[in-house]
């Protein structure tokens, strides 16, 4: 075990709140994660977060290299310590800071395929820099609540079916593949995970214009239990054209609610309220906040 940094009174291994550290231990649920994260040719695996590496060790069972990204500097020492392994390369940083562009290209692969057990404070923003870098991320195999699982997973008509869904199916689409429950980390959280891969590349149909796309479907579901004729209301495009030119121009009926609409059309909601806003010079013409932090 690595020696903790002079003065800091803790132990390197002990989970740390402010980084939400649960550490998966259950030794089924490890395999079944690292025998998900087998790479294709020419891609990169990239852990995010091995904290004391259990499932590191479960990796290395599986691959030739390894990349792991830690940003706990106690724990990066601790697996230099007790992981010296040649395959694998340690990473002390920030996945949502660090340049995967410049990662992919340092480790002469073609595209990343990404995997970890995702805090759950982190869990959105690392999702979406995955879309943000869809053209080079193949596939991600997360842990996560299985609450956000579900979300990833659900149809449209279904209570869990939101934004964190329709964002996520303009570049790629998500699987359920297990059920982790509480008891399988430590120290124990207060609720039950689920292990989902998202696979990129995969969409429904992408809309013309990716900002209005998002201001649109958060718009929709800032105020889901209104009709889409009202939530869609601060649009500058509707506010210039009336919301009957939307409803004319796509096709749909807006007295309808966000979470009935399919993928398919929000792609159409979205491409008419660009035409929309080009016809009238309105631009995307959405208020800045619609554009708020990720949703979890």
């Amino acid at each position: 075990m690595g020696r903790p940094r002079p003065g800091s009174g803790r132990r390197p291994t002990r989970p740390r709140r402010r980084f939400g550290q649960h550490f998966l231990v259950d030794g089924q649920a490890l395999a079944r994660i690292a025998e998900l994260a087998r790479p294709a040719p020419g891609e990169v695996v990239v852990e995010v977060g091995p904290g004391r590496g259990a499932l590191t060790r479960a990796l290395l069972q599986r691959l030739e290299r390894l990349v792991a990204v830690e940003i706990d500097r106690d724990l990066v020492a601790h697996l230099r310590t007790e992981l010296p392994d040649s395959r694998l390369r340690l990473v002390e940083g920030d996945i949502l800071g660090l340049d995967l562009r410049r990662l992919l290209a340092e480790e002469a692969g073609e595209r990343l395929l990404v995997v970890g057990n995702l805090p759950y404070n982190i869990t959105a923003p690392v999702i979406f820099r995955m879309l943000e870098h869809a053209d080079i991320v193949s596939r991600a195999v997360f842990t996560l609540q299985r609450e956000v699982a579900q979300r990833l997973v659900s149809e449209p008509g279904s209570r869990q079916y939101g934004l964190i869904t329709v964002l996520l199916r303009q570049r790629g689409r998500a699987r359920l593949c297990a059920d982790i429950p509480r008891t399988a980390f430590r120290p124990v959280p207060r609720v039950d995970s689920a292990v989902v891969e998202i696979a990129f590349g995969t969409e429904e149909g992408a809309a013309r214009d990716e900002a209005v796309f998002r201001q649109v479907a958060r718009l929709a579901f800032q105020q889901r239990r209104k009709m889409l004729r009202n939530a869609l209301k601060p649009l500058a495009a509707v506010q210039a054209a009336g919301v009957g030119a939307l409803e004319e121009r796509s096709g749909l009926d807006l007295s309808r609610r966000a979470e009935t609409l399919s993928q398919v059309e929000f792609v159409r909601l979205a491409d008419a309220a660009a035409e929309l806003a080009a016809d009238t010079g309105t631009g995307g013409g959405a208020p800045a906040d619609s554009a708020s932090p990720c949703p979890q």
